[in-house]
């Protein structure tokens, strides 16, 4: 591969709800984008999620000359992706669709843009079978809603150059998202399988009646959830052995946690754990609509970045800041 170009023009290809919110940060990093999805409804149903999701992105922050106008729509693959510096694929979780589907993009791609998938559990090793470029194929998984949550997991395929790696993580990085390199291929990449962890152990909590539903959540949110909003375990861990720091916790309060993990549970997915969670979760909602309580967390996301903005210089949000969007990696 050449060196990568400056990124000027996206496309994104598939416009559901991550598609569609790609597409809004994408804008809001002051973009050229254009979208393509073969749904009849998608390109109103895509206008619709950024015009709602707009205010959202504004308040975590615009780049110069960023607009929904910049949106551009078509049902035909290859003339979304045409001009395409940069593509990010948000098709189905099906295998052989996101073979055939990056098969096709590579056919029609320029030669030196980035092909980036955002499955959430295919490996790329696996998407980029039947690629004819497949050394600069990538997944870029974001966090939904990627146009608020900063993360991105980056991880190549056995095909993947490092070249791409590189590139993507820089591009990732300058339009004010926190990526991280896993080195290694798993199904479900990093953070899903981390949050599985979690959910096992709060659905069995629930479904041995030691909490109901809305207790459970506030155990997380309101508890270890807003110390991971700032900063993640290992440097929690760290603080947490006060003086002496992670050696003293790894040396003395290790132990007893790793005697604790065999007393952790695993549920047992009965029809009567899932309409238990079903009804607490609708109780716990209290009558406001999918959209409300979206709408809701993303506000309070909105104002959780700008703090972690304002204390931590180095952040992804802040180092984007002095980063125009189609400088490129």
């Amino acid at each position: 591969m050449k060196p990568h170009q400056p990124v000027h023009r996206v496309a994104i290809v598939g416009t559901g709800t991550i598609g569609a919110s790609w597409a809004t940060h994408y804008l809001a990093r002051g973009f050229d984008v254009t979208a393509t999805d073969p749904a009849p409804t998608a390109e109103a149903a895509l206008r619709s999620y950024v015009e709602a999701a707009w205010d959202a992105a504004a308040a975590i922050g615009l780049a110069p000359e960023a607009s929904p106008d910049r949106l551009s729509f078509t049902a035909e693959l290859g003339q979304a992706v045409a001009d395409a510096d940069f593509v990010q694929e948000n098709a189905p979780e099906r295998p052989g669709l996101k073979v055939r589907l990056f098969a096709d993009i590579d056919d029609a791609t320029p030669p030196d843009a980035i092909i980036a998938s955002s499955s959430s559990g295919i490996t790329m090793s696996v998407i980029q079978a039947e690629c004819r470029r497949p050394e600069r194929t990538v997944i870029g998984h974001p966090f939904n809603p990627p146009h608020v949550i900063p993360l991105v997991e980056v991880v190549g395929g056995t095909r993947t150059a490092p070249e791409t790696l590189r590139d993507a993580m820089s591009f990732y990085a300058a339009i004010g998202k926190k990526p991280i390199h896993l080195k290694k291929e798993l199904p479900g990449h990093v953070a899903n399988r981390i949050q599985a962890a979690l959910y096992r152990e709060v659905m069995y909590l629930v479904q041995e009646g030691v909490l109901d539903v809305a207790d459970s959540d506030d155990a997380v949110s309101w508890g270890p959830g807003l110390r991971w909003g700032v900063m993640g375990p290992h440097l929690l861990w760290h603080l947490g052995g006060g003086a002496g720091g992670i050696q003293h916790f790894m040396d003395t309060l290790m132990p007893r946690m790793v005697e604790s993990w065999q007393e952790l549970g695993t549920p047992e997915f009965t029809p009567e754990l899932k309409e238990k969670i079903v009804t607490g979760v609708l109780e716990e909602a209290d009558g406001h609509s999918v959209d409300e309580l979206a709408t809701r967390r993303d506000a309070m996301l909105s104002a959780l970045l700008a703090v972690r903005a304002q204390h931590d210089p180095s952040g992804p949000l802040s180092a984007a800041a002095g980063h125009p969007a189609n400088e490129g990696p």
